[in-house]
């Protein structure tokens, strides 16, 4: 096997901002979101493509990654063994997920190659074509922009308000004003530090009528007595997303949130994403699927999950300008295979400035 990785700077339609990039040992947002895009090929000429897209919240940067990569030896990995070349990463290192998640990705693309059929077909799945639709994000940012950024987003059926400001009740009001009933899920990233303040939030918030569901109101390290606390009197469905990495974690969701926000960057990939979804489901969650900043790459391969969930937030590739690949498209939000440029594996294809 032979492989390339190289880092890639993703820029912003919009500036982006999240509750816990603000305040002390925070900043004003970025402009720009660096990635690290893998390529591998087999000797018989077959590709694969991956991604990472790693996140500070879990000590994670296109350094790390990077440094794990260089540890990887290729020709460890084949298209032909998923489970013994995971096996093999796992062997490395106990976490870095993130760039596991970029050599994942790629194996299960080129499995999907090899074999003639879509990912989701490998892990038996189907996609089912016009029903799954992603939010839109609208990040932090002044009432005037908020409202500009709605309006901007008009033909997207669901928004998604990542709050944690001082100015939270000024944003929504700012969405309201440009979107007055349109459904509305709501991501305050660990914002509200105790489980008296974010009940008052939830109620706040339970007020507009509109609120989907409200992801990780409290910081992931909250007891799980406060968080059962906040559950048995939200007027709001809660879901975890920092408190819910992988299917490991299950237990100490279970009984304090109605769903769970799955990313593939922090299970490592397609292989622990379908076992975190998976366990959910099992354990009677609901689940969607979440994403950082990224191309199509990674949101195609969550996007071969969609049958697994109830939810979808897949719109990192749809704040971007320069998306270095294309694959699935969400036209007025509906993710859809229909018009993908390949037919097989994560059905992508390099665009233009693909840097592997």
């Amino acid at each position: 096997m032979e492989w390339i990785f190289r880092r890639f700077g993703l820029r912003l339609a919009r500036r982006w901002t999240i509750a816990s990039r603000t305040g002390p040992g925070g900043g004003p947002g970025t402009d720009e979101f660096p990635v690290t895009l893998v390529r591998l090929r087999d000797a018989q000429g077959v590709e694969g493509f991956g991604e990472s897209a790693p996140s500070s919240r879990y000590a994670e940067n296109v350094d790390s990654v990077e440094r794990f990569l260089g540890r990887v030896d290729p020709s460890r990995l084949s298209f032909h063994d998923l489970p013994g070349s995971r096996a093999y990463l796992d062997s490395l290192s106990p976490g870095d997920f993130a760039a596991k998640c970029a050599i994942d990705i790629a194996l299960w693309d080129g499995a999907g190659r090899l074999a003639g059929r879509p990912v989701h077909a490998l892990l038996g799945l189907g996609f089912a074509e016009g029903r799954h639709v992603t939010s839109f994000s609208i990040g932090l940012d002044t009432p005037e922009i908020i409202q500009e950024k709605v309006l901007e987003a008009a033909s997207y059926p669901v928004l998604k308000l990542k709050l944690g400001s001082l100015s939270d009740r000024e944003n929504l009001a700012a969405l309201r004003a440009a979107a007055p009933v349109k459904p509305v899920r709501v991501d305050a990233n660990e914002a509200w530090k105790t489980k008296e303040e974010a009940l008052q939030a939830l109620e706040w918030l339970a007020a507009d009528g509109h609120i989907e569901f409200v992801e990780q109101p409290m910081p992931a390290n909250a007891t799980v007595a406060d968080r059962v606390w906040l559950k048995e009197r939200s007027p709001l469905p809660l879901m975890a997303d920092e408190s819910y990495r992988h299917a490991e974690d299950l237990a100490a969701v279970r009984d304090s949130f109605h769903a769970v926000n799955v990313k593939l960057v922090k299970t490592g990939g397609i292989t622990g994403g379908y076992a975190a979804l998976k366990a959910a489901r099992d354990a009677g969650l609901k689940t969607m699927l979440g994403c950082m900043i990224e191309s199509s790459v990674l949101i195609a391969a969550a996007a071969h999950l969609a049958d697994l969930t109830d939810f979808l937030d897949l719109d990192g590739n749809l704040l971007i300008t320069n998306d270095p690949f294309r694959g699935p498209t969400a036209r007025a939000g509906q993710l859809s295979f229909a018009d993908a440029p390949a037919p097989h594996g994560l059905r992508v294809v390099r665009g233009e400035g693909a840097p592997v």
